[in-house]
């Protein structure tokens, strides 16, 4: 039987999960210092937030509408925009590996707010903690930790193909960032991909992988096949011998919807993908039955 191998980080890289580079005439810098920092977004204009973590966004009920606050959260940064106004909101941003928070206050205004990017700085001090803790839980110790690091970032390596393999599809190739060591490889996959999420019905076609020091990213493109639901990706669904996982998109719209499709990115540890996903149906029908019933399924709003 194969098997995900979870880290405490890989769901945070959700969302889809590309770092496309802008091209910036201002940076307004922010230093975070445990008070929250005040954040405000023009209406109709989509503002970037830099802090160079892979992070979760955690959203109040009273904006947690995509009608209202479109987040997109993908390679260290956070894309808002917001369609409506809104008086401050308190909003609660947590690193995925260090379990850090941060906290902003977002106001979105119609008039009187900037839409130049802004760079938050946060202190070093305490990193490595509850991060390195949270991923030698499954029997792996420090020296795991080190190895799984680029020694001159200081970013796990994954983090770094994962932002890599997501620049170098959908960001201008004069943004994206110079990884010494990164290579493009052969993916040796078939067209299609039926077992790599037996438990939903999607399309997994293979699009590039790229290599570097033992680590393998794949782009896979998913598309929805049903016309009349909407998913929320997860990646413990995905079969075999995968290290981590990173949707663009956390939900996959219904067919024909122009959210049907998003792109994972897949990164294997040693390995190919076409050696981690079992080849044949068979096995993945042996646990789609158990995975089905975990499936959030909803309507298109």
């Amino acid at each position: 039987m194969t098997r995900m191998t979870a880290r405490p980080w890989q769901g945070g890289l959700c969302a889809a999960l590309l770092a496309a580079a802008t091209q910036v005439q201002a940076v307004e810098i922010l230093h975070w210092d445990r008070r929250p920092l005040p954040i405000d977004l023009p209406v109709g204009q989509e503002r970037v937030i830099v802090l160079d973590r892979n992070v979760r966004v955690g959203l109040p009920t009273e904006i947690a509408d995509p009608e209202v606050l479109r987040v997109q959260s993908a390679g260290g940064a956070i894309y808002l925009k917001a369609d409506k106004a809104f008086d401050t909101q308190r909003v609660r941003i947590q690193d995925v590996e260090t379990n850090e928070v941060v906290l902003f206050d977002l106001t979105a205004k119609t008039s009187g707010a900037s839409d130049e990017e802004i760079q938050v700085v946060i202190p070093k001090q305490g990193e490595g903690g509850a991060g390195t803790q949270d991923r030698s839980a499954g029997g792996a110790g420090s020296a795991q930790a080190d190895e799984e690091t680029s020694p001159s970032s200081g970013t796990p390596i994954p983090v770094i193909l994962t932002r890599y393999a997501a620049q170098s599809l959908y960001a201008p190739s004069r943004t994206i960032e110079t990884v010494p060591g990164v290579n493009r490889v052969a993916m040796k996959l078939p067209d299609s991909m039926p077992t790599l999420l037996p438990s939903l019905p999607v399309t997994a076609t293979p699009l590039a992988a790229w290599k570097l020091d033992g680590w393998t990213v794949t782009a896979v493109r998913l598309t929805n096949r049903d016309p009349a639901r909407t998913f929320e990706l997860d990646p413990r669904w995905l079969q075999g011998d995968l290290y981590s996982a990173a949707f663009m998109h956390s939900t996959l719209g219904r067919r024909g919807s122009l959210k049907d499709t998003t792109t994972v990115f897949i990164v294997t540890d040693g390995q190919t993908l076409a050696k981690a996903v079992p080849l044949s149906q068979g096995e993945g029908a042996a646990l789609s039955a158990s995975f089905e019933d975990g499936v959030r399924l909803g309507g298109d709003s």
